[in-house]
C-alpha cells in the first residue's frame, strides 16, 4: 500500500485545488522557504484525524481554513483527502484504492468520508490500525525532527525504532 495522491482545497496556504501525485517508495517533499511544504505535512496528519490545533501550528481548528490575502478572499471550508493504492492486502479490504476526506466549514462543522461515503474518524483509525499509518506515525517526519532523532542518545533512538 502507498500514499498515491494528495488533494487539498481551502487548506491553511492552498486556497485552490491542489492535487499532489505520489508514487511507492520514500517521498520527500522540498522546495524553498514558504512555498507550503509544511502545509503539505499538517494536511495528511489532519486528515488522518489530528484534533489539536496547535499540533497544526494554529490556534483553533478553523485557523486551517484558508483566511484570504490582499489580492484573494478567504475561503468558508477546507478539504483534503488522500488517497492510498494497493489497499486489499494491506487493509483487507476489497477495494484497490481507498481515499479518505475530512472538510471543515467555518461555522464549525465537519465531516470525514471514507471512498466518499459519509463515516467517523473511528472508522478511518480502525481502518489503518496496525498499518503504521496515522497521525502520530513515524512516516511523516516534520522538519528537525530527522536531527533531533539523530542526536538523541542510542536507547532513545531505539525506542522510536521499536515503536
Amino acid at each position: 500500500m502507498y500514499l498515491k495522491s494528495l488533494e487539498l482545497f481551502g487548506f491553511k496556504s492552498f486556497a485552490q485545488k491542489t492535487q499532489l501525485q505520489f508514487h511507492p517508495g520514500v517521498t520527500a517533499v522540498v522546495g524553498p522557504n514558504g512555498c507550503g511544504k509544511s502545509n503539505v505535512l499538517d494536511a495528511i496528519r489532519w486528515v488522518l484525524g489530528e484534533q489539536s490545533a496547535k499540533a497544526l501550528r494554529g490556534g483553533e481548528m478553523a485557523d486551517v481554513i484558508f483566511n484570504g490575502t490582499d489580492s484573494r478572499a478567504p475561503v468558508g471550508t477546507a478539504e483534503v483527502s488522500l488517497t492510498f493504492a494497493d489497499c486489499e492486502k494491506d487493509l483487507g479490504v476489497a477495494w484497490n484504492e481507498v481515499r479518505i476526506t475530512r472538510r471543515v466549514h467555518r461555522d464549525g462543522g465537519s465531516e470525514y468520508l471514507l471512498n466518499k461515503t459519509p463515516c467517523r474518524l473511528r472508522d478511518i483509525q480502525t481502518l489503518f490500525m496496525d498499518t503504521g499509518i496515522g497521525r502520530t506515525a513515524y512516516s511523516i517526519m516534520e522538519q528537525g525532527r530527522i536531527d533531533q532523532i539523530l542526536s538523541s542518545r542510542p536507547e532513545d533512538r531505539r525506542a522510536i525504532f521499536e515503536e
